[in-house]
């Protein structure tokens, strides 16, 4: 049925092609008139629709000024009490126009004020500075809520339903491409590109197909997407990348029927009784599962996460119908070996869809950061885990990526502290939390820790492996080629064959990658164009590509990559050469104690 399905796609992708070639040019003929009419009035639609979303206020901007109205409408009564009615005009003591707050405060202070809350560090009264600080921390380690965009909707539990959403998927695809570019051969399509297949393919109905089916069938195909919205971008083209930077936080989640039979299945019947409080709509909703807030009978608030049914059971299959689909279009390109890194995936993922095995290593990387005050773990609640549920302390605060209104030097330090645990994991533990997901990662600005919260992606790297990476890792740093070229074909990472251009590309990207751990000063994550070099030579280094790497290595370097990406989007600067000289000082005396 699978293949039937495919079949059908190609079929679509030639019509859609034979359209294009041969009746395009007609086509435009009859529709000159019509076009003359029916474009202007699209692009007046789309500059309405671009206004009106410049108007939407986000989510998370209404309840930012709510809260701030209340503090300020707390700070008038108490003028009110002391000071007499307040005026009509801003203070002449404002915030500075350039602050992050001020269009906000702005409009508070029209409300009428004749004092600023920045006047003085302690004000008379029921409001203090300490009592806005409060409340603005609060906000910072605000209550973790899901996407604004996710919907309730069942997940296809049976192989043949989630077969089914693939094979609507791919019709979808071929017919939203062939109507692309009927409508680009008539003129009526402001999307860039021509009549061209490939660029047809990436319109934007089918990306919005795309999103879609994979936040519904959710699964392995999801998690693929999710893993490739982490990389640069250069890989896949600009639009598929933004498709799947939209699917890694908004995955639908489960109606409570389904979540009730999951709960029945895995924790009895009787399950609401070991629980004071279950909150139905969920926190989070990923590829695996959804996370629920729940209370235990002590009083403990806890994060429980419910595995999507079906989802364990169709790896395989939502692997080939998801890889199906990308290479009938030629999304990805050629010399990524792209069977070994499919072959690799359905590991990984059976490792993910395993909450026992989840649970071990979460305690293990408690014993492992037991001496670092700089991370934290939650703590696993075994009378409510099994396969498929996995229940743990409930963190609050906020997820790294959205870490980007802290002071810079605290931006810095939690910038550190990630590339730190990343090198200490290869060079110390050989045991590696692999998913650089930076939703995995949250930061609670109270207590001034890093939680780690998901561990499924979790591996052992073995010594032999981990020696001579570390070895290969510590040449580039150092900037010895011939070094670097021996060390390379000792793991396998080049077979010495390879053309002089490829070898070159290969040598030149280490040594980009190296950059910042090779001089002994502060590296700035903000302007550094090390993504753009290295993506120059990707032309080269897929070229000529005559080995795939290590199996170790996809994990390995997706969770680098994750790491160095993050300290770019925090805009980091710190002196990255101390913490991996630390790193390799902890790995030479590990070494020799071993």
């Amino acid at each position: 049925m699978a293949k039937d399905l495919f079949g059908l796609l190609n079929g679509l992708r030639k019509v859609a092609v034979a359209f294009s070639s041969e009746i395009g040019s007609e086509l435009q003929a009859i529709s000159r008139k019509a076009s003359a009419i029916l474009v202007p009035q699209s692009r007046s639609l789309k500059q309405q629709d671009a206004k009106t979303t410049n108007e939407v206020i986000s989510e998370d901007e209404v309840v930012e000024k709510s809260q701030l109205a209340k503090e300020f409408e707390e700070l008038t009564k108490y003028q009110q009490s002391t000071s007499g009615p307040p005026t009509n005009r801003p203070p002449t003591n404002g915030p500075p126009t350039n602050s992050k707050r001020y269009h906000t405060w702005s409009a508070c202070w029209r409300v009428g004020s004749r004092r600023s809350l920045h006047t003085s560090a302690v004000m008379r009264g029921g409001v203090t500075s300490d009592t806005i600080d409060a409340g603005r921390s609060k906000r910072r380690n605000k209550k973790q809520k899901i996407h604004h965009r996710a919907r309730e909707r069942a997940v296809p539990a049976s192989r043949l339903s989630r077969l089914v959403s693939f094979g609507g998927l791919a019709a979808g695809l071929g017919l939203g491409t062939a109507t692309e570019v009927a409508k680009r051969a008539v003129g009526l399509s402001q999307e860039v590109g021509g009549a061209n297949i490939s660029s047809a393919f990436l319109s934007e109905g089918n990306m919005e197909r795309i999103v879609s089916t994979l936040c519904r069938v959710r699964g392995a195909a999801l998690k693929i997407g999710q893993i490739i919205s982490l990389q640069d971008g250069s890989l896949v083209p600009e639009p598929m990348q933004e498709v799947f930077e939209r699917v890694r936080n908004n995955a639908d989640f489960m109606p409570t029927w389904q979540l009730e039979s999951v709960l029945v299945n895995e924790l009895g019947k009787d399950w609401r009784s070991k629980v004071e409080v279950f909150e139905p709509h969920p926190l989070a909703a990923a590829s695996i599962g959804q996370v629920h807030r729940a209370v235990l009978k002590d009083g403990r608030e806890v994060a429980m996460k419910i595995q999507y049914p079906g989802v364990a059971q169709s790896i395989d299959s939502d692997i080939d119908n998801l890889m199906g689909v990308l290479k009938v279009w030629n999304i990805l390109p050629e010399g990524l070996f792209v069977d070994d890194v499919i072959a690799v995936a359905r590991r990984e993922l059976a490792w993910e869809v395993d909450y026992e095995r989840e649970a071990e290593c979460g305690e293990r990387f408690r014993e492992l950061l037991a001496d670092d005050p700089r991370f934290g773990v939650p703590t696993i609640v075994p009378e409510l885990s099994t396969k498929r549920v996995l229940t743990a302390e409930l963190i609050h605060g906020l997820p790294l990526d959205q870490c980007h209104h802290l002071p810079q030097t605290l931006k810095n330090d939690i910038s550190e502290r990630i590339i730190s645990l990343c090198l200490r994991e290869l060079f110390e533990f050989r045991f590696m939390q692999t998913d650089p997901n930076w939703s995995n990662f949250y930061f609670n600005e109270t207590n001034n820790k890093i939680f780690l919260l998901d561990f499924g992606a979790s591996r052992e790297y073995s010594n032999q492996f981990t020696d001579k990476y570390v070895k290969v890792i510590h040449a580039a740093v150092m900037g010895d080629n011939e070094r670097v070229i021996e060390l390379s074909k000792n793991i396998n990472f080049i077979t010495g064959y390879e053309s002089k251009a490829h070898i070159a590309a290969y040598l030149d990207s280490l040594l980009i990658l190296g950059e910042p751990f090779r001089s002994d000063t502060v590296f700035d994550f903000g302007s550094q164009d090390t993504t753009a070099r290295v993506q120059r030579l990707l032309p080269s280094l897929l070229y000529d590509r005559l080995t795939p790497p290590p199996e170790e290595c996809y994990s390995l370097h997706r969770k680098m990559a994750g790491s160095f990406l993050l300290c770019a989007r925090l805009q980091a600067k710190f002196n990255c050469y101390n913490v991996f000289q630390k790193a390799v000082d902890n790995y030479q005396q590990s070494t020799l104690l071993a």
